[in-house]
């Protein structure tokens, strides 16, 4: 299984340059896609953000019935700081590891961050 961190997404919906890369990526995921309660609503937050409603609701029709959506339990809540601290990511980024972590997938993200956790989590860079 896989979670898609929010800038696969964002990169598309905004046709970023390597949003072509990154369709494919979701393509070739199908039945598969994972993607955080974090990111969707981040998703939401950026795009309304720039005033593109529309192309949210659009996105949601879209992507819901392709995905799962999944959270970060309420008790590992307090791990992120420890995270945090120990390998230096931010909020964001200890949150979709947490999730990655806990749930055994992969993250399919263009953030390199993450190549602080390669050794720890499975890491798709696109």
């Amino acid at each position: 299984m896989k979670l898609f961190d929010t800038n696969i997404f964002l990169e598309i919906l905004l046709t970023q340059k390597r949003s072509k890369k990154c369709k494919k990526e979701l393509e070739r995921s199908l039945n598969q896609i994972y993607i955080s309660d974090f990111s969707l609503h981040s998703i939401g937050v950026i795009l309304f953000k720039h005033d593109k409603e529309k192309l949210f609701k659009a996105f949601l029709d879209d992507i819901l019935p392709k995905v799962k959506i999944i959270t970060l339990s309420k008790w590992l809540y307090n791990d992120l700081p420890i995270i945090k601290r120990k390998y230096k990511l931010d909020f964001d980024d200890a949150y979709q590891f947490k999730i990655t972590d806990e749930n055994g997938f992969e993250i399919v993200t263009m953030d390199t961050d993450f190549k602080k956790v390669n050794d720890k989590i499975k890491v798709k860079f696109i």
